[in-house]
């Protein structure tokens, strides 16, 4: 028994040892366990800025991207608008619509239809000068719209026509002329048009450029077309609103080997399209009916060939011959009612001159839409529409700045075709061989009772 005590008490005393060892191990595996979540620990934060390593290094990479993206963005829509993206212009093909929606860009969202005029004299260019705008006296936004407006109406069925616009009609007739000529070459003017054109010859002839002229009336251009380089055609003529025959006149000068221009400003790109005639060029004033409302100087060019239009644009970037902005602009938002006033101003000019045809004071009347008009016959087959401007000859000089002065509702000034009525006693300027009493009428927007009435009492008045 007492052994057996004993080994019970033993037994007995050794269990707090045991257990002591117990805890001992339990906090040396506990410490092990707590190093072990230390490293487990570490290696998760190790991971975790490894992660936060690939995200930066992934933002910083989607940056770059969205700065390439952003670059390349505004250059997409701007060769997009450059090189004549699919345009509103497209959906229909009558006068009226393809002038209202000429050269607009697409619907964008939230942005304008017409976008306001860009006022930049450079662009962002980073690298090299790559893209369509690198510095303004060679392009613009406002001025790619502009010309895509003017290409959709004089050359809407002519693929690879080029418009280039300038600051006035002189800039790009200028433009034409000084660009395809050299010395030696021969050009044929008319001796019946504009009245700058004399200033023009007297300068190719000074440059060794032989000029030949002769009458627009009759096909004339065509006896003094041989050996030319380049033939130039104004039809109407103004101030005498003569016409000749373009298709015949651009075969002849193409079988000689010649170029042919089109001075296209009295009839508008809504009256005939120079360039379906068989010209090479059709280049016009916009200051006169194609904007309409006497407040902007403007001028283009369209051709139908690469080469020659890439010499047009050299001449315009050498002589800075550019429009503004704002004039591009205010162009472009006129010719959204272009169809409008041509109908009306043409219309008008008929009904006015028909009322002149009655009068005993009035002389050499011309007005190529009267049926009796010399060069109706002709304009029949080429216009569509027949202009806004009247001519006659009053007796004297004195007697037509009598009409002037009587005129109530026709403004005494130079140009033409305004939405407001204008007159003028053209020999006042010198260089057009025209009389005295010579009238150059341009028909506005009025009332055509209202005009007529006008005009007809200011001859009642002048000759009292």
């Amino acid at each position: 028994m007492n052994d057996s005590a004993t080994g019970d008490a033993g037994g007995t005393t050794g269990d707090p040892v045991r257990a002591a060892d117990d805890a001992g191990q339990a906090k040396d595996a506990a410490s092990q366990v707590t190093h072990a979540v230390g490293r487990a620990t570490g290696a998760v934060d190790e991971v975790t800025d490894a992660v936060d390593d690939v995200t930066d290094a992934v933002d910083t990479a989607t940056g770059a991207v969205d700065d390439v993206t952003g670059a390349v963005d505004p250059a997409t829509a701007a060769v997009d608008d450059v090189t004549g993206a699919v345009g509103q212009s497209a959906v229909g093909a009558g006068d009226g619509t393809r002038a209202v929606r000429a050269g607009l860009p697409e619907p964008v969202k939230h942005e304008p239809t017409l976008p306001g005029p860009v006022f930049a004299a450079h662009f962002h260019l980073p690298g090299d000068p790559t893209g369509p705008y690198t510095y303004g006296r060679d392009e613009n936004p406002t001025w790619t719209l502009l010309e895509r407006a003017v290409g959709e109406l004089e050359a809407p069925d002519q693929d690879g026509a080029e418009t280039l616009v300038f600051a006035s009609g002189m800039a790009a007739i200028s433009a034409v002329l000084f660009s395809q000529l050299r010395t030696g070459d021969v050009c044929v003017l008319p001796d019946d048009g504009y009245q700058a054109l004399p200033l023009v010859r007297a300068q190719l002839e000074a440059y060794g450029i032989e000029v030949r002229t002769a009458p627009t009336g009759g096909d004339a251009q065509l006896d003094v077309l041989d050996g030319a380089r380049l033939l130039w055609i104004e039809t109407p003529s103004n101030p005498g609103l003569d016409v000749c025959d373009i298709r015949r006149l651009a075969e002849a000068a193409h079988a000689r080997g010649a170029l042919v221009a089109v001075d296209n400003t009295l009839a508008t790109p809504l009256g005939q399209r120079p360039l379906e005639l068989g010209a090479d060029f059709a280049v016009a004033s916009g200051t006169k009916q194609l904007t309409g409302h006497g407040d902007v100087l403007l001028g283009y060019v369209v051709g139908r060939n690469a080469g020659t239009m890439a010499a047009v644009r050299r001449w315009r970037k050498i002589v800075g011959a550019i429009p503004g902005p704002m004039e591009a602009w205010l162009a472009h938002r006129s010719i959204a009612t272009l169809q409008m006033r041509v109908d009306r101003q043409s219309a008008t000019a008929l009904t006015v001159a028909e009322a002149l045809r009655e009068r005993p004071e009035v002389a050499g009347l011309r007005y190529p839409g009267l049926p009796d008009d010399p060069s109706h016959e002709i304009a029949a087959r080429q216009m569509r529409r027949f202009g806004c401007v009247v001519s006659f000859t009053l007796p004297t000089r004195e007697r037509a700045d009598r009409f002037l002065d009587a005129l109530r509702l026709v403004d005494d000034a130079t140009s033409f075709g305004g939405v407001r009525s204008t007159a003028e006693r053209r020999g006042r300027w010198g260089g057009d061989a025209v009389p005295e009493g010579f009238i150059r009428l341009s028909v506005g927007a009025e009332d055509p009772e209202d005009l007529v009435a006008d005009v007809l009492g200011a001859l009642e008045a002048s000759g009292a």
